[in-house]
């Protein structure tokens, strides 16, 4: 039997390697025994149009690629993942689950590539069509720890070294202090349940949750 409750929008972010996709999928998981419905989506990717997009984003061979062609194609891709999927599913009050959203460029392509933070904001907000999580999840880990749980099989992203992940990293901590009532750093270093209790009691702190 669902829960009739407002469904929420929820999102997770992290540099690459911090446990936020397993997060996101034990969340969901949770979520549909309790009774509750919902979908997990991930970025860049998530619809047809989206996912052509991510094959441009992160193939290693894109070297050549300008910093603001790639924050106009991460909106991009975000931009038809939230009009065809999150907001429908939305509206069908079913609990939709981010592995990223409109943070990430901010740290991405904001603190990593050093473009102005306003201007991606605006942006950001044009692509979203001004929609807002009700609550994001950084899960925090230092990027050498990034680097030690890193597979074999790395993305153009990715490969960018640690200096780039350190501002990402600074970025994200800053978002997380300026934006305090909507992102709740959670440790990364902590098992996988330690975790997923935490941000499963936030969200009944929030009265989320039934």
């Amino acid at each position: 039997m669902s829960i009739l409750t407002k469904a929420k929008f929820i999102t997770f972010e992290g540099i690459d390697g911090c446990g936020k996709s397993t997060q996101a999928k034990l969340l969901l998981d949770r979520l549909v025994k309790n009774g509750y419905q919902g979908i997990m989506v991930r970025e860049p990717g998530g619809t047809s149009i989206s996912e052509e997009i991510r094959e441009i984003l992160l193939q290693k061979n894109n070297r050549s690629m300008v910093s603001r062609t790639e924050a106009l194609l991460m909106t991009a891709s975000r931009s038809q993942l939230t009009q065809e999927v999150i907001i429908p599913n939305l509206e069908k009050n079913q609990w939709v689950i981010a592995d990223r959203y409109a943070d990430s460029t901010l740290a991405y392509q904001g603190g990593g590539r050093n473009i102005n933070l306003e201007w991606l904001t605006t942006l950001n907000t044009f692509a979203t069509f001004d929609l807002k999580p009700d609550c994001t999840f950084y899960i925090d880990i230092l990027p050498m720890e990034a680097l030690r749980r890193k597979s074999d099989t790395t993305d153009r992203i990715e490969d960018e070294g640690d200096l780039f992940q350190k501002n990402v990293r600074q970025t994200y901590l800053e978002l997380a202090k300026q934006y305090s009532d909507r992102i709740i750093i959670l440790d990364g270093y902590k098992s996988e349940d330690e975790i997923h209790n935490s941000l499963w009691n936030e969200l009944k702190r929030r009265s989320f949750l039934t």
